[in-house]
């Protein structure tokens, strides 16, 4: 016995499963990102001078950007 499916169910199904399958892709992202933060931070705290360092080079590094080129 065939059975009569309508389209539009069919589309909207698919529609609400693929929605659901991005929305539960970008919440893993977002876990994956937030291990791979909370680790860094975990790897950085056994070097507190590189910490320092790091502050200081980009410190530096903005203060020449930001300064005005002579006329």
């Amino acid at each position: 016995m065939a059975r009569y499916v309508d389209e539009s169910q069919s589309n909207d199904s698919k529609t609400r499963r693929k929605l659901l399958d991005q929305r539960r892709m970008a919440y893993r992202r977002a876990i994956e990102s937030y291990a791979e933060q909370r680790q860094l931070q975990e790897q950085l705290s056994d070097y507190p001078e590189l910490i320092a360092a790091n502050y200081l080079a980009a410190s530096r590094a903005l203060g020449r950007q930001s300064a005005r080129p002579g006329r």
